[in-house]
């Protein structure tokens, strides 16, 4: 079995993202970037399910510029065995990034597409549903846990009241929640044989997809600034002080 990971770059997730001067978006300049940590837990299960005898080739996909190379690097050097780069420096949308991993897929022919449950970024948390929509595929989404045997795949979902289990019938589709696992370092030996693994660079026109934005942004801004509490010296001054607020 193959297994297709999508992966991101993003701003690191230790960074505060700033806002452009105008408004119209975050600020990429000088900053951190690194592999979206979601797509991170997708590419360790999929190793691990590598390593369980469970698939024999791992192909890693990126859709963004030219410096997305490096979080494909990463993956490939954390155990993935080859890597394909959608190039383009235009902002992709959910939708456009499910077609062009449709059409990537329907060549590839993977028996699970992996990717994180939303990216850090947008939070939309929508491309791996799109994407099992496109292909009619069964999706499993939020997995906490993926167990594969034979020609299924289980998967135990988080939602808000507890934990849910699928069956899935391969090919299918699988989006990573947080508590899936703990990615893996990758060693200083697995760095260098990583530049050695082969990484094709394609376009969106090659698998015929316009990725032309059908949203727009009206405005970025930061939050408010919140506001300083109030110290009280004992619980009578407390009580008073919620009184006064309407809240006891």
């Amino acid at each position: 079995m193959r297994i297709l990971v999508s992966v991101k770059r993003v701003i690191d997730y230790n960074v505060k993202p700033r806002v452009k001067a105008d408004g119209s978006g975050v600020d990429p300049a000088n900053v951190k970037m690194s592999m979206n940590p979601f797509d991170e837990i997708a590419v360790e299960e999929a190793i691990r399910l590598k390593e369980a005898g469970k698939a024999e080739e791992i192909v890693a996909v990126s859709i963004g510029p030219a410096k997305a190379q490096e979080t494909l690097r990463t993956a490939l050097a954390m155990g993935a065995d080859r890597a394909i780069l959608v190039e383009t420096d235009d902002d992709v949308e959910p939708l456009g990034v499910a077609k062009i991993l449709k059409a990537i897929a329907e060549e590839e022919q993977p028996g699970i597409v992996m990717l994180g449950k939303q990216a850090i970024d947008d939070d939309s948390n929508q491309t791996g549903q799109m994407l099992a929509a496109l292909m009619g595929r069964p999706q499993g989404t939020f997995a906490n846990t993926v167990e594969v045997d034979g020609d299924s795949v289980t998967v135990k979902r988080e939602v808000d009241g507890g934990l849910e289990t699928v069956k899935l019938t391969m090919p299918a589709i699988v989006t990573t929640d947080l508590r899936l696992n703990e990615p893996r370092y990758a060693s200083l030996p697995n760095i260098m044989k990583a530049k050695k693994k082969p990484l094709d660079t394609k376009g969106p026109s090659d698998y015929g997809v316009d990725i032309a934005p059908r949203l727009k942004t009206t405005n970025v801004s930061e939050p408010p600034v919140r506001q300083a509490g109030d110290k009280v010296e004992d619980v009578d001054a407390l009580v008073a002080k919620l009184k006064s607020l309407g809240v006891a």
